[in-house]
């Protein structure tokens, strides 16, 4: 979409608040785009290709990944914003980078690491995909990371610690002032809900952990279910499943536009920044909100708790924990880039969180493997 078409209270590339290095406008492309495009080409988000979702990646060629995940919050949260005239580029980018930081084994990882890292400073997945685009990716001679704009930066910090938003600066400044983010970063988060929640029951009924006959229990995907047979008797397997997940994704979209829209129109905001001091405007209705937070308690309770995801869990989480140790007692076991000087516990306990947090899940498994089993002596 050309930027001249945006609304006024659309994030504009030429109005943003810059790079941290200051960098030559590109001739071709907006600030939003080059964003899209350094996220695209970095090495973190090559690697989401392997990380979970729910499912271990070698459990399954059709099962969702960190970056298959992605993409679908991407496509999501462009179709969104063209309804609202929002900047689709940065929530195209905000959307591809939003999981970067995210460990192998999906949340689990992250929770374990968290409680490892607590003497220092603890792990936040947001953060450390902040960390990634600021820090860690090495891909330019003029600057460490990738050196995106502040808007992008502000919309993958979802969420923040206060502790650590005192430390990072403006563009963390919202979690102390207790305002809002760009409407882009608002409606990414929501499109990242829309997608979670759809693609994670037609995994866990590809996997036979949850079945139709639970789901029909939920009133809401009932509800659509139902509509789904009504239109198309007879109709079963992987195409009933594909229409009525289809239909549940078009009623959340919809419903977070309509709602969003009157939002919108009854603070009238006429630029970023009075976006900025509203309350929070991209949302679903009261309804809506209900019926998706019936879904994911289902989900919390049926899937990612199931017995045979908390096996993966218990693995996953003692591999993780057995790594941070390992690396964390002898330093001399990372890879030299890893290494910090002796003496600051705190700095080299965050270059080993780096390392853990950037590790592929097929990655950690042959890590732990190579430092622990006797086999591969």
């Amino acid at each position: 979409m050309l930027e001249e078409t945006l609304a006024p209270y659309a994030a504009h590339s030429d109005k943003g608040r810059g790079r941290r290095v200051p960098e030559t406008p590109h001739a071709s492309r907006s600030q939003f785009q080059r964003d899209r495009d350094r996220i695209i080409h970095s090495t973190a988000f090559r690697r989401l290709e392997y990380k979970t979702q729910v499912f271990l990646n070698h459990e399954g060629d059709l099962f969702r990944t960190r970056l298959t995940h992605s993409l679908e919050v991407a496509q999501i949260g462009r179709s969104l914003a063209r309804n609202l005239r929002l900047n689709e580029d940065l929530v195209e980018a905000i959307a591809l980078a939003h999981d970067l930081g995210h460990t192998p084994f999906g949340h689990v990882g992250q929770d374990v690491l968290h409680e490892c890292m607590k003497e220092h400073g603890g792990f936040e997945h947001n953060l450390q995909s902040l960390r990634v685009v600021d820090l860690l990716e090495e891909q330019y001679g003029a600057f460490d990371g990738l050196n995106l704009m502040f808007e992008t930066r502000e919309g993958i910090l979802k969420h923040c610690s206060v502790n650590n938003a005192r430390q990072l600066g403006e563009v963390a400044q919202r979690f102390l002032d207790k305002t809002q983010p760009s409407l882009e970063a608002q409606l990414t988060n929501l499109a990242d809900e829309i997608a979670y929640n759809s693609h994670d029951i037609d995994d866990g009924l590809r996997s036979g952990l949850i079945t139709i006959a639970q789901l029909e229990e939920v009133e809401f995907f009932g509800r659509l279910w139902r509509e789904v047979q009504a239109a198309h008797p007879g109709l079963a397997g992987r195409r009933a499943i594909y229409e009525t997940l289809r239909r549940l994704i078009t009623a959340l979209a919809d419903n977070l536009i309509a709602t969003s829209q009157e939002r919108i129109a009854a603070h009238d905001p006429r630029s970023i920044d009075e976006v900025r001091a509203a309350p929070p405007l991209i949302r679903f209705s009261d309804q809506m909100r209900k019926d998706a937070t019936e879904l994911k308690r289902f989900l919390m309770e049926n899937l990612y708790r199931h017995y045979k995801v908390n096996r993966m869990r218990l693995k996953a989480s003692r591999m993780v924990r057995e790594l941070y140790q390992a690396f964390t007692a002898d330093p001399a076991l990372l890879p030299p880039d890893y290494r910090t000087e002796r003496g600051d516990a705190s700095a080299q306990a965050r270059r080993v969180a780096d390392y853990i947090a950037g590790m592929t899940d097929r990655y950690a498994i042959a890590e732990h493997r190579r430092i622990y089993s006797l086999e591969d002596l």
